[in-house]
């Protein structure tokens, strides 16, 4: 079992930004990707971005190329997502979560964290 724990969330006016944390409860397999999904009210849970296990491969969402990024920590054990130029339409609650590379499934979830774009 692994336990995903995300920070960082908040309240921020368009165009701030924000830096998200997920911690892992134990160091997790180098065959695991790990990826960042949002939540909007009355919307489906999106995948917003994914790292592999060799912390170079990354996928992004069309909608937030080039204002977020994604990377990975190994030594602690954690991702982070930092989010840029924040619009209105990126409040939602995050979510970190991990799978083994085999699998399409997402195992492991954490709690989520709220963020909040002001206009």
């Amino acid at each position: 079992q692994v336990q995903l724990v995300e920070s960082g969330g908040g309240l921020v006016q368009a165009g701030g930004s924000l830096r998200l944390s997920c911690v892992a409860s134990r160091r997790t397999p180098s065959s695991y990707v790990m990826a960042w999904f949002r939540q909007a009210p009355s919307e489906e849970r999106e995948l917003v971005a994914a790292i592999l296990a060799d912390g170079r491969n990354t996928h992004y969402a069309d909608s937030v190329k080039g204002r977020f990024t994604i990377s990975r920590d190994p030594r602690k054990n954690s991702i982070y997502l930092q989010m840029n130029s924040l619009r209105p339409e990126d409040t939602a609650v995050y979510y970190c979560a991990a799978r083994i590379s085999a699998s399409p499934d997402y195992t492991y979830w954490g709690q989520g964290t709220q963020v909040t774009v002001s206009s």
